[in-house]
């Protein structure tokens, strides 16, 4: 072989090599390559609208949800609110897009801006009065493309919700507060919510409320029909059941205690005016107040609800109490009105002292005599103790009507309290 085929042969082994190596770079190159939204889009990215669901085959487009509730708070009863976080995922399919060359994965993480680009379900949360999206220390928000070109978009939210109650049976009752979820301007022709099909809901077993209690929760369907369409919606009811320890020691037992002072008044005598009226007039004021401490937290409704029953009896028997007195004072004061002193016995004349004397001295000598014959002593021959008097007997007539009412009140309390504790007892 002569020196310039041996050049020539080591020309071609070089530019052979460079290729290959051209080739191995750009493959790498390709392989390190950020992943762009347009190498998701078709061909032709003029036939894919953002505006327009991924339908196939005509079909509506199927959204699975999945919420994970991780707290309930901040439930007010005067406004009719109540917040929660939750995670928050939908799910979708999109035939439209192009899976990366380089997708080895079962899913890769997208930017979450390109949702801005991409068609995305259009659902809101309907009874919601404020949403707060989380961005510490990132926004708490991801979307994973799958390998069969499903997305996943989860994100994390604390809402604030209105939760309509009724407190008819306040405090024994138990409301049911709704997180409900619907699309906003797709039909169910174009659209439809659906709960994902193995996990739905997840609630957080550690959610503690100061006076509610979470008894039960679930997944339901809101659909609605509007004037303008079919709009599917999804929700997730939360049932609440008040719990009564607070109430039973901050209202029903003071209140019990209030009116069962105000019987002390039986036990004092009728004539201490100043002691039963002030004691009677304590009491119901005291039970005013606390009878409007315990409607501080709830709006004004129209109709009675269970408290205000129980707390109108109780002041009730207050104001009876204190109208037991004014009958006392009554009765008492009848024949209250001191007697008329007798009138004074004639003077005797002068003429006739002497004379009076000496028949005094023959009665009193003719009596003795007689008694001393009959064996029977001064004291047995006295005649029987004079009646009581109209004041004694009005001042009798009053006490007895302070021994019936300490049977009477509290028979009657005992009574109306068994009756209002057996017809709410199904809702302790």
């Amino acid at each position: 072989m002569s020196m310039d085929e041996a050049h020539g042969g080591g020309m071609v082994s070089a530019i052979l090599s460079s290729v290959v190596l051209l080739l191995l770079l750009g493959r790498t190159a390709d392989a390190q390559r950020s992943l762009e939204f347009f190498d998701l889009l078709p061909e032709d990215p003029k036939l894919y609208d953002k505006m327009r669901p991924p339908k196939k085959d005509g079909q509506a487009t199927v959204v699975y949800f999945h919420v994970t509730v991780m707290g309930l708070d901040s439930i007010d009863e005067n406004s009719m609110t109540y917040a929660a976080d939750i995670f928050f995922a939908q799910t979708w399919k999109d035939n439209r897009l192009r899976l990366p060359e380089n997708m080895t994965s079962e899913y890769r993480l997208l930017e979450v801006d390109w949702l801005k680009n991409m068609w995305r379900p259009d659902s809101f949360f309907k009874n919601a009065k404020s949403v707060t999206f989380q961005t510490m220390t990132i926004p708490n928000h991801y979307l994973w493309l799958y390998k069969d070109k499903t997305i996943l978009y989860m994100v994390k939210l604390t809402l604030k919700l209105s939760c309509a109650m009724n407190f008819l049976i306040y405090p024994h009752d138990t409301q049911e507060c709704k997180l409900q979820m619907e699309s906003l301007s797709h039909t169910t022709d174009e659209m439809i919510f659906q709960w994902d099909p193995d996990v739905p809901l997840v609630v957080d077993e550690n959610i503690e409320l100061p006076q509610l209690q979470l008894v039960k929760n679930y997944t339901a369907d809101c659909t609605q029909v509007y004037s303008t369409g079919n709009f599917t919606c999804l929700e997730v009811v939360f049932v609440l059941k008040r719990r009564l320890g607070y109430y039973l020691f901050h209202t029903y037992v003071p209140t019990c205690l209030i009116v069962i002072m105000s019987w002390v008044s039986f036990w004092i005598k009728p004539e201490a005016a100043p002691a039963r009226v002030t004691l009677g007039v304590t009491s119901l004021l005291t039970l005013s107040t606390q009878h409007a401490k315990s409607q501080a937290s709830l709006p004004p409704v129209s109709y009675l609800k269970a408290v205000d029953a129980f707390m109108s009896v109780c002041t009730v028997f207050v104001f009876m109490a204190l109208m037991e007195y004014c009958l006392v004072n009554i009765v008492l004061g009848d024949s209250d009105t001191p007697p008329k002193p007798a009138a004074p016995p004639p003077p005797p004349s002068s003429s006739g002292t002497d004379t009076a004397k000496l028949d005094k001295i023959f009665d009193i000598a003719t009596k003795e005599n007689a008694m001393l014959l009959s064996g029977r002593s001064q004291k047995s021959s006295a005649g029987p103790p004079p009646g009581p008097t109209p004041a004694q007997r009005a001042r009798m007539r009053a006490l007895n009507i302070d021994r019936v009412s300490r049977v009477f009140f509290p028979f009657l309390f005992a009574v109306l309290n068994v009756t209002y504790w057996i017809m709410f007892a199904e809702y302790i």
